[in-house]
């Protein structure tokens, strides 16, 4: 194709794209110009771009990634371009296969969970007035997240039952109705214990529940209420990082490995099924490491 037939097939695609979904003129542009590249490295291979081989398209897609280095979730954009383009031309009826129907995306990296570091975890603890009922729940709350890992929904419909203040540990079903046994440690406990007798009385006010953690109504808390709640103590914190209650589970997970724990104690503590889940929490926890070398090391 010469320069012209190919400004107009690109043209021909887009109107037809823009008559589908109403794309905006910058999708457009970006479809547009994912398959220019494209366009312009099959006429350096002699080939017409509506007559591409699959070899051809996987070529091409290598050449992008690992001449030109592109990154994976920008080569997978375009590959969803290529697809896009090739489906047109099936229904046109100008192909009668899909050069792309074998071609899987790049795999995209998991992106890290945000985590806090051990001052910042530190300092929203504190944050809670405890010299109130509600701020003597919302600490012992906070403690309880971070010193066992849970998810938000664990938390908040705790059974009273399910944990032995005496013994430090919490009975906990999670995921799929599993159930495990967290240790709580000296601080959650003590926290959970000062709670239960002086600030639970005062807000249910002789009413009975089974959950431990109650509102104002007598009921279990909403993830959502947390979710402001943690919010708001951050922000007394001095948090300026945007945070959300499974954060803490985050900084559970991180300090614990920060901290020489073994990678299978920790899913066991999380409550992972697979042990792949509980592994990117290494990543974090060698980022921390890496800094360490780095400021203390002297070849660092």
């Amino acid at each position: 194709m010469s320069s012209e037939t190919e400004s107009a097939e690109l043209d021909r695609f887009c109107d037809a794209l823009w008559l589908e979904d109403g794309l905006a003129p910058l999708s457009l542009e970006s479809y547009r110009r994912d398959l220019a590249q494209l366009f312009t490295w099959l006429g350096s291979q002699g080939q017409a771009p509506d007559l591409a081989t699959p070899q051809q398209v996987q070529t091409f897609l290598a050449h992008r990634s690992l001449d030109e280095k592109i990154a994976a979730r920008s080569l997978a954009r375009q590959l969803s371009a290529i697809k896009r383009y090739y489906r047109w031309l099936l229904r046109e009826g100008r192909r009668s296969d899909d050069p792309t129907l074998r071609v899987d995306p790049p795999r995209l990296p998991r992106p890290l969970p945000k985590s806090l570091g051990e001052a910042d975890v530190e300092a929203l603890l504190l944050a809670p007035d405890v010299t109130t009922a509600k701020g003597l729940r919302d600490r012992a709350m906070l403690e309880t997240l971070y010193a066992a890992g849970l998810r938000v929904s664990e938390l908040v419909n705790l059974p009273s039952a399910a944990v032995s203040v005496t013994d430090g540990v919490a009975r906990i079903f999670g995921k799929g109705s599993k159930e495990r046994l967290v240790p709580l440690g000296e601080e959650a406990q003590d926290w959970i214990g000062r709670y239960v007798r002086e600030a639970r009385p005062v807000i249910l006010k002789g009413r009975q529940s089974a959950v431990l953690f109650i509102t104002e109504r007598g009921g279990a808390m909403t993830r959502q209420t947390f979710w402001y709640l943690i919010k708001r103590h951050a922000q007394a914190a001095g948090i300026g990082k945007a945070l959300s209650p499974h954060t803490l589970r985050h900084a559970f997970a991180t300090h614990l490995l920060n901290h020489g724990a073994d990678l299978r104690s920790v899913q066991s503590l999380l409550g992972h099924a697979d042990i792949s889940t509980t592994q990117i929490y290494t990543h974090v926890a060698q980022e921390r490491l890496k800094t360490l070398h780095q400021k203390h090391h002297p070849r660092g």
